[in-house]
This record gives C-alpha cells, sequence and structure tokens, in this order.
C-alpha cells in the first residue's frame, strides 16, 4: 500500500473515531493527548500509526470503521504497516 492511502484511510478512521461520543474520550484518554492538541499531534510522526493501531485493537470498532468507510479490515492492517512507526519492526 502506498503511504498516501495509508494516510488516506488513518485520516477517515481519525474522523470516524473523532464523529463517535463513546470512541473519542477513550482515544483521548489511552493516548494521554487533549481534544484541542489533536491537530498538531497529527503532525508528529507515528500518530496515524498509533491512529489506525487503537482501531485494529478492538474488533468492534475495526468492523465498524470498515463498514461505514467502505475500507476492508485487511486493508487498515495493511495501512498500519505502511505508516511511519506502524510497521511491525517498531515495535520490537
Amino acid at each position: 500500500m502506498r503511504p498516501d492511502q495509508a494516510e488516506a484511510i488513518a485520516i477517515s478512521a481519525l474522523a470516524f473515531i473523532a464523529s463517535d461520543p463513546q470512541l473519542l474520550p477513550r482515544f483521548l484518554s489511552l493516548t494521554g493527548i487533549e481534544a484541542d492538541q489533536i491537530r498538531q499531534a497529527a503532525r508528529e510522526p507515528g500518530f496515524l500509526a498509533g491512529v489506525l493501531q487503537f482501531v485494529l485493537a478492538h474488533e468492534p470498532t475495526l468492523m465498524a470503521f470498515s463498514e461505514a468507510n467502505g475500507v476492508a479490515p485487511q486493508d487498515v492492517d495493511a495501512a498500519h504497516k505502511a505508516l511511519p512507526f506502524g510497521e511491525e519492526r517498531w515495535d520490537t
């Protein structure tokens, strides 16, 4: 997957999270950022991979995102791996 495709999926995932009144507080709590810091945080390397990692970590969230955005779950995983700090080698 090309980096621009991966970024587009991650940005869609961020919008999905931001629009959900249950997911957004959980995402903010887990990441430790404030809602007004999201734009700034999104410029940091690894943030978009973290967004996809959040989606991938909870199957119901993954399936809801995939269905709402017409993105296959395996494409979300591929996008995660295509982004900086989303590659498996960064986890070791």
